[in-house]
């Protein structure tokens, strides 16, 4: 297909143009309420954008190497531009920062009760009852599970540093440890038991009618793409921080808007192979993102407050440590057999809304 299709590369190259030259201009302002709206949706628009050029790409790439290299590409890919985002959001922000707990939190409401609700809901009214396999699905949620509780419940019985917080000593451990555990993983996934991580009918193609043209060129591209959200994070870090503060908004929202972004693109490639009665692929992108995230993501910030003195906040509040106990419980009865149906995806997707309702109003 023609270069034309890359419009969006040109878009996005603009404005990260455009507010590196006037950012300053640009972003003072935002006390008018009509030109901060502007900004944002601006800004996450072309994020939007660019993260959707992502998942094309990275879904080229998945045919040309395939399972399941493919959805692994796509969620490296996606936790990157998460890290990022949430450093340049953490670093412009103040210096005692909860936004990475908010984020991985998010992350884990979206995608478990949210977007796995949707995916199990539609697949369920379309094909009555789906499969998947549960050994790959069993595989995610025994690393997910020891991660969330130990980043973010433990913090708060935690006495040897004040707060939700952790001492060096346990920040380093985790570090290692949540490294470690996604390092086993990934060897687990791509080589001694892959089987686990494909579908048991492997007649159906998952990328069929997907643009593949070759590595280099599905790979350039992707960076390409990449490199205008990692660069607009910090542009867009300013209209979030702002909306907290100055309007009053709960805390948390910051990182649900960073969660919301990141993942729509993913969730939507997820939502696309349910639909397909793909639901192994869609499940290993769900909880993939959902574990890249956490592992990824806890020793990124906690790095970079012992290497800048910031305090990063991990442990969530009584209300959210039930919600994400609850949601993991849930988790673990609703990838129990092998197979799912409209039940299991309603009760998700009224989770989450109990999450959405909380979120607001405690």
């Amino acid at each position: 297909m023609s270069l034309k299709r890359e419009w969006p590369l040109l878009f996005s190259g603009a404005t990260t143009l455009l507010f590196f030259a006037f950012g300053g201009t640009l972003l003072e302002g935002l006390a008018n309420a009509w030109w901060f709206a502007f900004v944002l949706a601006w800004l996450f628009g072309t994020m939007l954008l660019s993260a959707f050029a992502v998942v094309r790409h990275a879904d080229g790439l998945a045919g040309l190497l395939g399972e399941p290299f493919g959805t692994l590409v796509l969620t490296l890919a996606i936790t990157a531009i998460e890290v990022m985002m949430i450093a340049a959001v953490m670093l412009a922000g103040p210096q005692v920062s909860s936004l990475a707990r908010d984020t991985m939190f998010a992350v884990i409401m979206i995608v478990f009760n949210g977007m796995a609700g949707l995916a199990l809901l539609v697949g369920g009214l379309r094909y009555h009852e789906q499969t998947y396999n549960l050994q790959g699905a069993n595989a995610f949620l025994a690393v997910i599970v020891p991660l969330a509780v130990l980043g973010l419940v433990l913090p708060n019985f935690t006495v040897s540093s004040p707060g939700p917080t952790l001492s060096a000593l346990h920040e380093v451990f985790l570090i290692v440890m949540s490294l470690g555990l996604y390092a086993v993983f990934l060897m687990i996934q791509t080589l001694r038991h892959r089987h686990y991580f494909l579908p048991a009918d492997e007649v159906i193609d998952a990328h069929a009618g997907v643009e593949m043209r070759s590595v280099p060129y599905h790979g350039v591209l992707l960076i390409a793409y990449i490199l205008p959200i990692v660069l607009l994070s910090k542009q867009i870090a300013v209209p979030i921080n702002f909306v907290v503060t100055v309007f009053d908004a709960p805390e948390a929202l910051a990182g649900f808007l960073v969660a919301a972004l990141i993942l729509s693109p993913e969730s939507l490639s997820a939502v696309r192979a349910a639909l397909a009665n793909q639901l192994t692929r869609s499940i290993n992108l769900l909880l993939g993102s959902v574990l890249a995230s956490i592992s990824l993501t806890i020793p990124a910030v906690l790095a970079i407050g012992l290497l800048t003195g910031r305090t990063v906040v991990l442990g969530l509040g009584s209300v959210d440590t039930i919600l994400l106990l609850l949601t993991l419980v849930l988790s673990m009865l609703t990838f129990a057999s092998g197979r799912t149906n409209v039940l299991l995806g309603a009760v998700h997707l009224l989770v989450f809304g109990a999450y959405l309702v909380m979120l607001f109003d405690r």
